[in-house]
């Protein structure tokens, strides 16, 4: 029985809000957003040290076989590639990654994190997954609950409620939906967290869990797994048996169903980088309120950010924009509405603009 976290990184998202430079052949987790690092590289990093497994496992999508493997290879890790021949949704991927850790330890221990989450503090990562130890050895889901900094409506919240036996975890009371802004003020007074999406647990318990509130996606997870075809580094799920799982997230089939739902409350930064909006909230900004990542300059101008794929790319008298550039695109909107770029993409797709998808120079 290893005494280590095995990491489970979902990596098969899309990213698509994050447009032009998250695209389906170069998604978000990929690419260098907030750092020197991708999202991806900086995730792993954080899984570094004596707690962890440094074999992690990591699900994604089978386009993205290449980007994966070059990811552990500059890394210089070992780990399971295991690869989605189609999209179905969190659960299916989670139950997968649980079920290929469960082949290499049938104790083992599961930390199932966002490939694409931005965590800059380390240490209070590491020190809050030791603290969730306990109670996912106890037969709990333990999920991570952010303390919010502001009345965010992207997320969702999480009502904690009291339980000394799980300390310093709480029971999860109730999941709630991303909110309007008025709602999230008020989740902030009565000590609501942000979910975070991310878990610990005994991978034995949440099998035996998922069995029971859905049986449909184990039993069609299982026999992709049994029929997968494997060489050294990759993990190939097999099409047909995978197909059949129901396209479902692990908050729907699971966490908002099972009475073994716990929280674990932190209070590190954490962004899910989800929009531009979160991607200048992640870059410090000069004394004007204006980040710039890449080729760029912004004069007689506040609260913009400027984001340049190489294109210089220059801002005049303009205020609260968001502008990103790219070698084939340029996108422009103003802050707190990047959240519409993923309806944008949607038009693109469906006007035939072969860049919602891919880079065409």
């Amino acid at each position: 029985m290893t005494q280590n976290i095995i990491p489970l990184v979902l990596s098969g998202g899309a990213g698509t809000r994050l447009w032009p430079l998250s695209r389906g052949q170069a998604p978000k987790q990929f690419l260098k957003l907030t750092g020197n690092a991708t999202l991806l590289e900086q995730t792993l990093t954080r899984c570094h040290g004596s707690l962890f497994d440094q074999r992690p496992i990591l699900v994604g999508s089978a386009d993205n076989r290449g980007q994966l493997l070059d990811t552990i290879t500059g890394l210089g890790l070992g780990a399971d590639l295991v690869l989605e021949p189609m999209r179905r949704n969190s659960c299916a991927a989670i139950v997968a990654g649980t079920l290929r850790a469960l082949e290499r330890d049938e104790d083992a221990m599961v930390l199932v994190l966002a490939a694409d989450h931005h965590i800059p503090d380390v240490a209070a990562f590491q020190q809050a997954t030791a603290e969730a130890v306990p109670a996912a050895r106890a037969g709990w889901i333990v999920t991570f609950g952010v303390t919010p900094r502001h009345p965010a409506t992207g997320y969702g919240y999480i009502a904690t409620g009291e339980d000394a036996s799980l300390a310093p975890a709480r029971r999860v009371m109730r999941f709630v939906e991303k909110p309007d802004v008025e709602t999230a003020r008020r989740y902030m007074a009565e000590s609501y967290l942000w979910n975070s999406g991310n878990f610990l647990f005994a991978a034995r318990s949440f099998i035996d869990i998922v069995r029971t509130l859905a049986p449909d996606v184990l039993t069609s997870v299982e026999q992709a797994l049994k029929l997968a075809s494997r060489d050294a580094d990759f993990i190939r799920l097999d099409a047909t048996a995978f197909a059949a799982s129901p396209q479902i997230s692990v908050d729907y089939a699971i966490m908002e169903k099972t009475s073994r739902a716990a929280v674990l409350p932190v209070n590190y930064l954490w962004s899910d980088i989800g929009t531009w909006d979160a991607v200048a909230g992640s870059v410090n900004p000069d004394s004007q309120g204006n980040a710039i990542v890449g080729r760029g300059l912004v004069m007689n101008g506040n609260n913009v950010m400027v984001h340049s794929d190489g294109l210089l790319t220059t801002v005049l008298g303009c205020d609260d924009l968001v502008v990103v550039t790219t070698k084939d695109a340029v996108m422009v909107t103003r802050k707190g509405k990047t959240e519409d770029v993923k309806n944008l993409v949607e038009r693109l797709r469906d006007a035939g603009f072969a860049e919602w998808e891919k880079l065409t120079v």
